[in-house]
C-alpha cells in the first residue's frame, strides 16, 4: 500500500507542485516564513516552484536544512504546531497552501546534484558591452525613477531600459491597466495605455546621471522618442552625455501615434530609417530599434534601421488591442469614464507571437549577426532560454516584474545556471540560436510519417478529456473504455494530431511510435492516373 501510494505521488509530484505553488498569493514579508519555527525559506522555496524552478527550491530547502537531504529530516513532516499554514492569508480565501505537503514533494535528490554543480558565468557581451547576465528591464514603469531602477540593480538586474524619454511630458489617463483571465489564472494578458515618462525631461536626465554613477558595471539603455528628426538628434545628444550606454529608439509604441510617434513610426520603413540616422548623428553609442509588432514583416523596418546606422534591434513591443467588453455598459478596458482607447498587449499570451517575429529577424541573412534583445511574455527563466535559443543575444522584461516584483531575478538566474549546467553548456553564448535550424517552411517538414500517441495507463485517470476531444474536434479516434475509463486508440482513424496529448490535464498521454503512413485511398487514385 506504502509503495503505491509513493508510486502516485510520484506520477503526480509535479502537476500537484505546480497546482499548489499557483495557489500562494506570494506574499510581501510573507507571514508564512516569519511564522515557521524552523526558519525555512518557505516563500522563496514556493516561489521558486512557481516560476518553473523546482530544482532550485530543492537546493535552498536542503541549505536550510543545513545539507540533509532525505525526506525523514524534512521538519514540515513532523511539525504538530503548523505555524506557516495557519499564518497563510490565503486560509482567508478557502484554505491555506498546503505548505507541508508541497515542501514534502520536492526532489531533495536533486538539489544535491545541483549542489555539485559547477556556477556557472552568466555574463554576455551585447553590442560590445559587458553584461553581468542576460537580464534586464525593458522600458516601461518598472524602471521610471532613479530608486526603481537602483533596487532592481541591488537585486541582480543586469541593466534596465530606462522608460522612454521625450522632450515632452505626456497628461496621462486614470486608470490605464487592464488584464484578461482565463478560468483560475487572472492574468493571462495585459493592457496598458500608459505613455511615455511622466518626468521632464531634465529630471530624466539627472536619473541617469545619478544610476551610472552609483552603478558603473550596470547597463543604462535610454529609451527615447522623438516627434522629428532635430529632437531624435537632441534626444541622442543628451542621453549619451548623461552616461547612458546604449540608445534605444522607441518606434513602436502602439497607442501614441499623434505627430510622428510611436508604432505608426516603425511601420514605415522609410521613417524608421531617416529617425535612426538623426539618432546616429547625435551619438557613437550603440542603437537598438524597437519594432512595433503591428506589421506582417518585421524584417524591412529592421533592415530599415540598420541602414540608418543602428546596431542592433530590439523587439517586440506590445501589440495593438482591445482587452474586453464589459457587457452591461458596452464600456472596454481600462474604462476610463465609460471610454478607452486602443492599447498596447503584453504578458504571456504574446510569447509566441514574439518568438515568431525574433525568430524571422535572425533567419535573415542580412540581420544574422546583428545583436538582438528580445521581449514580450518572458515570466520565467525557461521563457528566457527559449528566447536566448531563438536568437536573442539578451532579453528585456517588464509585465511579469509588474505582477511580481523585481524579486524573480533570483529565480531568472539560478533556473538558466542550472539549465546550463545540466546540459554541459558552459556560456550563455553556446545557448544562442540553438533552435533556429529546426524551425522550418512548412513544405519541408515530413508528411510522409504519422507520429501515434503514447498512453501511460498508470498516471491515466480515466476522466474522458482526450476522448471528448478527439471526437468532438479532432478525428474520433479514441473511445473511452467502458470498465477502466482509459482511451481505447482506432489507429486507422489516427491523424496523429496530438490533440490528445495536448489537453490531457495528468500528462498521460505523450508522443509514441513514428511509422509510415499508409497509402490512402487518394494517394492510390493519384498513382493510378
Amino acid at each position: 500500500m506504502h509503495d503505491m501510494k509513493r508510486q502516485k505521488e510520484e506520477n503526480y509530484r509535479d502537476i500537484s507542485m505546480l497546482e499548489e505553488a499557483g495557489g500562494c498569493l506570494l506574499c510581501s514579508a510573507a507571514p508564512c516564513t516569519k511564522a515557521c519555527p524552523h526558519g525555512l525559506p518557505i516563500d522563496s522555496v514556493i516561489r521558486s516552484i512557481r516560476f518553473d524552478n523546482a530544482t532550485g527550491a530543492a537546493r535552498r530547502l536542503a541549505e536550510a536544512l543545513q545539507g540533509k537531504s532525505t525526506l525523514p529530516d524534512l521538519p514540515c513532516l513532523h511539525c504538530s504546531e503548523k505555524a506557516c499554514l495557519n499564518a497563510c492569508p490565503k486560509g482567508r480565501i478557502n484554505r491555506p497552501v498546503p505548505i507541508d505537503e508541497l515542501l514534502a514533494r520536492l526532489p531533495l535528490h536533486a538539489a544535491f546534484d545541483a549542489a555539485h554543480m559547477p556556477d556557472m558565468d552568466l555574463s554576455i557581451d551585447f553590442c560590445g558591452i559587458r553584461c553581468e547576465n542576460p537580464f534586464f528591464l525593458s522600458s516601461s514603469v518598472v524602471c521610471s525613477n532613479y530608486e526603481m531602477v537602483a533596487r532592481a540593480f541591488d537585486m541582480g538586474w543586469a541593466g534596465a531600459a530606462f522608460k522612454t524619454i521625450g522632450t515632452f511630458v505626456p497628461e496621462e489617463v486614470s486608470p490605464r491597466f487592464d488584464a484578461i483571465r482565463k478560468e483560475s489564472v487572472p492574468f493571462v494578458g495585459f493592457k496598458n495605455i500608459e505613455q511615455i515618462s511622466e518626468h521632464a525631461l531634465e529630471e530624466n536626465l539627472d536619473f541617469l546621471r545619478r544610476l551610472k554613477r552609483d552603478y558603473p558595471t550596470k547597463v543604462i539603455v535610454a529609451s527615447i522618442m522623438g516627434r522629428d528628426e532635430q529632437e531624435w538628434t537632441k534626444l541622442a545628444v543628451l542621453m549619451t552625455e548623461a552616461g547612458a550606454d546604449i540608445l534605444e529608439c522607441n518606434f513602436s509604441c502602439p497607442h501614441m501615434a499623434a505627430d510622428g510617434l510611436g508604432s505608426d513610426v516603425g511601420q514605415n520603413p522609410d521613417l524608421v530609417a531617416a529617425f535612426t540616422r538623426a539618432v546616429r548623428k547625435g551619438s557613437s553609442l550603440p542603437i537598438l530599434a524597437k519594432m512595433t509588432p503591428n506589421l506582417g514583416n518585421m524584417e524591412p523596418p529592421a533592415l530599415a534601421a540598420i541602414r540608418g546606422g543602428a546596431t542592433g534591434i530590439a523587439a517586440i513591443n506590445t501589440i495593438k488591442s482591445i482587452m474586453n467588453i464589459n457587457l452591461d455598459t458596452f464600456a472596454s478596458g481600462p474604462d476610463v469614464q465609460g471610454k478607452t482607447s486602443v492599447g498596447g498587449y503584453s504578458g504571456k499570451a504574446v510569447k509566441p507571437i514574439a518568438l515568431r517575429f525574433l525568430h524571422g529577424l535572425r533567419s535573415c541573412a542580412e540581420l544574422a549577426d546583428v545583436p538582438l534583445s528580445g521581449m514580450g511574455g518572458i515570466e520565467t527563466w525557461r521563457d528566457a532560454a527559449e528566447y536566448l535559443a531563438i536568437g536573442c543575444d539578451n532579453v528585456q522584461i517588464t509585465t511579469a516584474v509588474m505582477q511580481y516584483g523585481y524579486r524573480i531575478i533570483d529565480d531568472l538566474q539560478d533556473g538558466l545556471r542550472l539549465h546550463l549546467a545540466s546540459h554541459g553548456l558552459s556560456t550563455v553564448r553556446e545557448l544562442v540560436g540553438k533552435a533556429v535550424p529546426h524551425i522550418l517552411p512548412s513544405e519541408v517538414l515530413d508528411r510522409s510519417t504519422i507520429c501515434y500517441p503514447r498512453f501511460d495507463r498508470n498516471k491515466c485517470v480515466g476522466c474522458g478529456r482526450c476522448t471528448v476531444s478527439c471526437q468532438d474536434g479532432g478525428h474520433q479516434a479514441l473511445r473511452q473504455d467502458s470498465r477502466t475509463g482509459g482511451p481505447v486508440l482506432d489507429a486507422g482513424k489516427c491523424v496523429g494530431c496530438h490533440l490528445c496529448v495536448v489537453v490531457c490535464p495528468t500528462l498521460a498521454i505523450g508522443p509514441g511510435a513514428r511509422k509510415a503512413k499508409k497509402p490512402t485511398r487518394i494517394n492510390k487514385a493519384e498513382e493510378a492516373s
